[in-house]
């Protein structure tokens, strides 16, 4: 065995020309089953005639029957772990004669993670104020709110206009609604609509050009300026619900609202508490990838660079891009994406290495509780939610994750968490 670089190994295999003749008589015997050669029925041609007329389909078979058995059991003999297929070179094989071949793979690393207890990282308690919980319950208070009709007047800031609007050029996909609210003055009213809104009255018709901000969500109206028809209909006034205990049984099972400002708290601590905590895993995972030098399997750096390559194309698809529309150069992409994907194998291999280390595993309890979750957002019976995921792969895929979620949290509960 000869390290070739990195995570590349080569082997000089040798099959013994017994093994061969035996296995070339096998699949000789196996054409002449099969074979139809002229003035002899199937199975009753010479087999000197067989292996004259079948001498290189035969060679071809032999070689598939006989390299890829030799080359793992040479593996399994050098206790070996393959993670890409062997590519044969230099192979001999002459009649009567040893075979001889060189095998190339790549195999997973033997390292060590010696220094992942302990690791030094900023992390701070998360705080939760009144006015946090105030700012929050505001926010419940808005999703509750009501609009109420109004006498027609003249619109002003802060009216919620109640219109119709058709576009009627600048746009290729077409504006239509028979009734939208527009919050004269509001943060997320395009200022088109608010200058030529205000002061008109219920019953008024207006045109006039919107122009949309070029980093509108929207790519088909981002930058451009549209015509519209409006028609005014009506205006409204925003009721908000008061904050009392009336409101807190309104939103569930509580019966005060100090019960509600309690949940609210602990909401909001739990979600800082989860950011802080992400962030704070994230950066030991920096520190052991950065710290500890071990070889990484190209194969498992290209398949990286495929999944970025195919998430990005996913996203862009979900926004309306036709992914086919990109031509791809793959020497390009694999260049540019190469760096960060050698870090995320990398940190891959550092929680697979702590998890073999401390016996971390998905239990079947926490993959069924996962798979209940699942199933229930998903609205489908655990039995046919298993039988789809364990067909596609998916299963797996939630066990790995689980594992990895339990290895980061095991490294942060071990780590020497600073202020600063």
């Amino acid at each position: 065995m000869a390290l070739v670089e990195g995570c590349r190994h080569e082997l000089e295999i040798s099959i013994p020309s017994e093994d061969v003749e035996k296995e070339t008589a096998t699949v000789a015997e196996q054409f002449r089953e099969r074979a139809h050669l002229k003035g002899f029925r199937a199975g009753k041609a010479p087999m000197s005639l067989i292996r004259k007329n079948y001498e290189s389909d035969i060679r071809q078979k032999v070689l598939e029957n006989l390299v890829p058995k030799a080359v793992d059991s040479r593996v399994a003999e050098e206790q070996l772990r393959p993670v890409s297929r062997p590519n044969v070179t230099d192979l001999h094989f002459h009649d009567g004669k040893d075979v001889h071949f060189k095998a190339v793979f790549e195999v997973f690393p033997t390292f060590e993670i010696p220094n992942y207890n302990g690791v030094e990282v900023v992390y701070k308690e998360p705080e939760v104020t009144d006015e946090d919980v105030t700012k929050r319950l505001e926010e419940i208070r808005e999703t509750k709110a009501t609009y109420a009709n109004e006498d027609p007047r003249p619109l002003a800031d802060g009216d919620y206009a109640v219109v119709s609007l058709e576009s009627l050029s600048g746009t290729e996909e077409g504006i239509k609604a028979d009734e939208v609210q527009v919050l004269i003055g509001g943060p997320e009213t395009l200022p088109g609509f608010t200058e030529n809104l205000t002061g008109a009255s219920p019953g008024d018709e207006k045109e006039f050009d919107v122009t949309y901000p070029a980093e509108y969500g929207r790519e088909t109206l981002a930058g451009k300026t549209v015509r519209f028809h409006v028609g005014v209909k009506g205006l409204r006034r925003k009721e908000l619900p008061e904050l009392n205990d009336e409101f807190a049984q309104d939103l569930g099972d509580f019966r005060t609202l100090d019960e509600v400002k309690d949940a609210v708290r602990k909401s909001i601590l739990a979600q800082r508490q989860s950011e802080a905590q992400r962030e704070a895993k994230d950066k030991i995972i920096e520190k052991l990838v950065e710290t500890n030098e071990f070889p990484v399997p190209e194969v498992f750096v290209d398949r990286q660079i495929q999944n970025r390559v195919e998430q990005r194309l996913r996203s862009l698809e979900a926004e309306g891009v036709d992914p086919k529309s990109f031509k791809l150069d793959w020497d390009k992409v694999k260049a540019a994406q190469k760096d960060a994907a050698l870090k995320e194998v990398k940190a891959s291999m550092v929680l697979g290495k702590v998890a073999e280390r401390e016996s971390i595993v998905a239990t079947n309890e926490e993959v069924d509780r996962e798979l209940d979750r699942i199933s229930r957002q998903e609205k489908q019976p655990v039995a046919v939610l298993r039988r789809k995921l364990t067909e596609n792969g998916e299963l797996g895929r939630i066990a790995s994750h689980i594992q990895t979620e339990k290895t980061l949290n095991y490294l942060f509960e071990h780590a020497t968490k600073t202020a600063e």
